[in-house]
């Protein structure tokens, strides 16, 4: 090869390789769909939903349009509004605390712990008692287990439990993920996910779902998804969103959902070798005892003085592409700068806003190719 010539870019994601790897099964699902019609509600979605309570143990799954209207529905389904907080990270994608903000609540933004990204159980505290120092009434709280990795669940609930609080997991970047030996979607008061095709069970589109196993809140979640429908379509009995998953994105996602254990298994080898080859030259993201990861993302924390920026360049110049998540903490944002954060400010957050880069991840990221990132990594920290 030309030396002059660029190397062939690794892909961050790579959707292909999976497509090609599931074959017609994808093709002959859209078609079964193509053949009945049923575009809205057709049996694709109940199959889904009933394969997905499986798969993560909860009782109950209602599937959505999007992982923030999962987040959104539940807080409707609960009439959170105004004169409620409603406790976030600050260090997450903006749909968390977006969804709280539609309802006319007040999010109240938490630190993160600095080593696992997850929402940090003391700055939970400190923001319910600052919620409560406003004259909100704190109602629940979203913790996001980020990048793939479960939060603290039996800390979280300890603490919303003694408040009277319920909580809503969002789980959109980390459903098949376990904590503590049970999958995701039984913990707290709901679940929520995204199936955004970038995610570890994505489909082709947008789409999401919500876990839990409260029957009552459940009916209410379906009713709420189809415009607060009663007893029929022209009975609406609550506010409501059009919040359905259509039938193509469900035929999709059970297709994905039969290869998925075995994708989780290669995103953890992928991260195994991530850092046994990284370890000793950057900060290489740890998973919590007891809890497994489906590794969303692969973000690492670059030495002090490192330029970001700079390390980026030299990585895109090696064709190996990387990416912030996240640049802002939320509260750092303009739409969300005005709510308030947790008493002692979010100094974690905004220190790893500073610090974090993500390489590629995917199940489909062979040895060969990780060794070239590994090897661009490197040659860019101690260039």
């Amino acid at each position: 090869m030309n030396q002059h010539l660029r190397p062939e870019p690794v892909p961050f994601i790579d959707i292909a390789a999976q497509r090609r790897r599931l074959g017609k099964s994808i093709d002959e699902a859209v078609s079964r769909v193509l053949g009945h019609c049923q575009f809205i509600n057709g049996p694709e979605v109940a199959q889904l939903e009933a394969q997905l309570a499986a798969f993560s143990g909860a009782k109950h799954v209602v599937t959505c349009a999007s992982g923030t209207d999962a987040l959104l529905m539940v807080l409707m389904a609960k009439g959170v509004g105004h004169g409620d907080a409603v406790l976030c990270p600050s260090f997450t994608f903006c749909a968390t605390g977006e969804a709280v903000a539609l309802t006319g609540a007040t999010p109240v933004f938490v630190d993160v712990d600095e080593a696992t990204f997850n929402i940090d159980a003391n700055s939970l505290k400190r923001g319910i008692a600052s919620a409560i120092k406003l004259g909100l009434k704190p109602r629940a709280v979203i913790p996001v287990d980020l990048f793939g990795q479960p939060a603290d669940h039996d800390a979280i609930g300890a603490i919303a439990e003694a408040e009277g609080m319920f909580v809503l997991d969002d789980a959109a970047q980390a459903f098949g993920a376990s904590y503590k030996g049970r999958r995701l979607g039984a913990f707290g008061l709901a679940t929520a996910t995204s199936f955004f095709p970038a995610k570890p069970l994505g489909g082709f589109g947008d789409g999401g779902a919500i876990f839990t196993d409260d029957a009552q809140l459940a009916e209410t979640l379906r009713s709420i998804r189809v415009h607060g429908q009663g007893s029929d379509k022209y009975d609406n009995v609550r506010l409501g969103l059009t919040g359905r998953l259509d039938t193509m994105q469900a035929a999709i996602l059970i297709e994905k959902l039969k290869i998925f254990e075995d994708e989780i298994a290669a995103r953890n080898k992928v991260a195994e070798r991530y850092a046994r080859g990284l370890g000793n030259v950057v900060t290489v993201p740890r998973v919590g005892g007891g809890c497994t990861s489906v590794w969303a993302q692969y973000t690492i924390r670059l030495p002090k003085g490192c330029d970001r920026d700079g390390f980026a360049t030299a990585l895109q110049v090696q064709g190996v592409p990387t990416a912030i998540y996240y640049p802002k903490s939320m509260h750092q944002q303009t739409a969300y700068r005005d709510f308030p954060v947790a008493d002692g400010g979010l100094p974690a957050s905004e220190t790893l806003s500073c610090d974090v880069i993500s390489l590629p991840m995917h199940a489909y990221l062979d040895e060969p190719t990780q060794e070239r990132v590994i090897k661009a990594v490197r040659g860019a920290i101690s260039g």
